[in-house]
């Protein structure tokens, strides 16, 4: 992009002329992709395999705050919480289709920068962009996504597939973005009583990096693959695990034990929101912005499992009837109820 023109804001340049520039950064990578950006619409030969599909939208002081969030990270976020949607039905993401609205706050940098992020998070997870829009908007900033990706229909995997006995898995760890959420929050405030006062993140860089630049887990689905793990229902974790796991039970007509002190937390998360005066279960049952995978496994798989790096067996399943409960460190049985903490 040629900079003479970067200093300009994005609707003063021809749309085309644009959208022509912007596509560059995105070439084709997948073979299903039979045309990608440059033509009226994408062009996709999925084979054999379904074709699995989501869409997002994210409105700029809803779901994201620019006084804190840099736009590559925006541009990487985005693109890790569509993907992940397709993650949590085991499918394979491969296609993306961006459309962004942008008043002329933002120069041609700023929106290079954020699709700078965006390929970034397409790169690490061999995603190919097939359809870019650039619109106007009078203020706030505007992105929509949609994701395509391909699963063989016998490893696709709903939220509904799950039976009593089988046990509760998740990936990674929880409550880190959520609270790398309080901190910025925080320190927001801060700054507006005070421009002067410069933010205090010392140590918190990971709980900074959940938040603001969570990573896609392909790993976990490619990793099933490799043991051979075939879950019987699956989630994308976006909105903490006491959502998941009563999407899971709702869908497949069962109950469930969770046991709090099987919740993956680091302990810096855990000090952290223990400074902040958060009970650290609350926050992992409801905090948002994780973007990791829950899924239940037969009994008979357990073995296999326990080879998959990063993933927690949490609780199992049950009949209806007994509902679904957090099993406290004290063996008391208390019922989940989904709040749900995030933004997105």
């Amino acid at each position: 992009m040629e900079d003479n023109l970067t200093s300009k804001s994005a609707p003063q340049l021809g749309k085309y002329d644009l959208i022509a520039e912007l596509a560059k950064l995105f070439p084709v990578e997948n073979a299903s992709t039979v045309i990608g950006v440059g033509d009226d619409a994408a062009v996709i030969d999925p084979t054999e395999e379904n074709v699995v599909s989501t869409s997002r939208v994210f409105l700029e002081n809803v779901h994201f705050d620019l006084t804190y969030v840099p736009l590559c990270h925006l541009g990487y976020k985005v693109v890790t919480v569509a993907i992940s949607d397709l993650l949590g039905m085991n499918a394979v993401p491969t296609q993306l289709s961006v459309n962004i609205c942008i008043s002329n706050r933002f120069d041609l940098k700023a929106v290079q920068e954020l699709l700078d992020g965006m390929r970034a998070c397409c790169e690490t997870a061999h995603v190919d962009v097939v359809g870019l829009d650039v619109s106007t908007s009078r203020k706030d900033l505007v992105i929509a996504v949609t994701a395509l990706g391909e699963c063989e229909p016998a490893r696709l995997v709903t939220r509904g597939g799950a039976k009593e006995n089988e046990l509760v898995c998740v990936s990674g760890d929880f409550a880190a973005a959520y609270t790398g959420l309080l901190l910025l929050e925080r320190e927001k405030k801060v700054f507006e009583a005070n421009p002067t006062v410069q933010p205090d993140f010392t140590g918190k860089d990971y709980l900074l990096r959940r938040q603001l630049k969570p990573e896609p887990r392909l790993d976990i689905v490619e990793a099933l693959r490799r043991e051979d793990v075939l879950p019987t229902a699956m989630a994308n974790v976006s909105d903490g695990i006491a959502a998941a796991v009563m999407q899971i039970c709702r869908a497949s007509r069962c109950g469930c034990d969770i046991f709090e002190e099987k919740l993956p937390m680091t302990e810096l998360t855990f000090l952290t929101l223990k400074d902040l005066d958060i009970v650290h279960t609350v926050a992992a049952l409801n905090g948002g912005d994780d973007y990791e995978l829950m899924f239940t496994i037969k009994q008979s798989d357990f073995e296999k499992i326990k080879k998959v790096d990063n993933v927690s067996i949490i609780g199992y399943v049950k009949e209806e009837s007994a509902g679904c409960h957090i099993v406290t460190g004290d063996n008391h049985h208390v019922e989940l109820k989904a709040q749900g903490f995030a933004n997105s």
